[in-house]
């Protein structure tokens, strides 16, 4: 087994969670971890039934969120972690290079942290183009955590969503997939992304004012960022989207994930007018 702790983060995740730890296999980390958020389904249940380690996360509304809260608090004796969400599946040729990676990786490599890319899935099938998922989601333990944003109760989002490492070395990046998949349905889809762009609001206000935040962005966030004051926001990221990225290729599928997305930053836009 890897050098190597697995911790999933999650709330209400019972159609995901039993299909998440199956990817996982039983071969692969030395410890799997479920951190859940007050659950009222069967969330908590099947992980048990896996012999999967739980550990319950009440909110505040302040800092620690539920990753930083669990680095902070259960600081894992591996040398590396990885946050997995529920509808996140490890495909074989992702735990291949994930291997490889690690049987490669000397104590001189400067390398504290790696970029993970994901194929996204909508309608039930996998997207063609589109904007490509990628996040900083397997790090060293002590290298860094999640950037600190003290939020006092101005959303509802118990975990970092946006937010990513604040590491002390360099990064990498492993190049195959992991499976990004969730079996809730477009109903949970659009309800999550309201709540995203709730949040997104309330943070552009935040980040405005904090120069040094700022200094921490990766340059996709600023581009995000500067485009966040402007009316066309969303029709850029469908443009983006759809054409140059190639959602085209996904025929109705990728018109439609592309009209979802434009109609998501055009929602951050008005919730930023509305609050001036």
């Amino acid at each position: 087994m890897l050098d190597l702790t697995i911790a999933i983060p999650v709330k209400n995740e019972e159609l995901n969670i039993a299909g998440c730890i199956d990817a996982i296999g039983n071969d692969l980390a030395q410890h799997i971890v479920v951190i859940d958020s007050g659950s009222t389904d069967r969330t908590v249940e099947i992980a048990k039934q896996k012999n999967i380690h739980v550990l319950n996360f009440e909110w505040d509304g302040k800092f620690p969120k539920k990753r930083n809260w669990f680095l902070q608090n259960h600081t894992p004796k591996t040398k590396w972690i990885l946050f997995l969400d529920a509808d996140e599946y490890l495909t074989p040729e992702f735990k291949q290079e994930l291997r490889a990676t690690f049987a490669n990786h000397s104590e001189n490599d400067a390398n504290d942290g790696y970029w993970l890319n994901y194929s996204i899935y909508f309608l039930g099938k996998k997207l063609k183009g589109g904007y490509p998922l990628s996040k900083l989601a397997l790090f060293k333990v002590g290298a860094g955590e999640y950037e600190r944003i003290d939020e006092n109760q101005w959303s509802n989002m118990d975990m970092e969503i946006h937010e990513h490492p604040i590491l002390t070395g360099k990064t990498s990046t492993i190049k195959s997939k992991i499976d990004h998949r969730d079996f809730r349905g477009v109903s949970s889809y659009m309800h999550k992304h309201n709540e995203y762009a709730a949040w997104e609001a309330a943070r552009f206000s935040s980040y405005k004012l904090n120069k040094q935040l700022q200094k921490q962005y990766t340059w996709k966030q600023r581009i995000k960022y500067k485009l966040m004051n402007s009316v066309l926001v969303g029709p850029v990221f469908f443009i983006g989207s759809f054409i140059f990225m190639g959602g085209f290729r996904d025929g109705k599928r990728g018109f439609a994930f592309a009209i979802l997305k434009m109609a998501y930053f055009t929602q951050i836009y008005c919730r930023l007018k509305e609050k001036k």
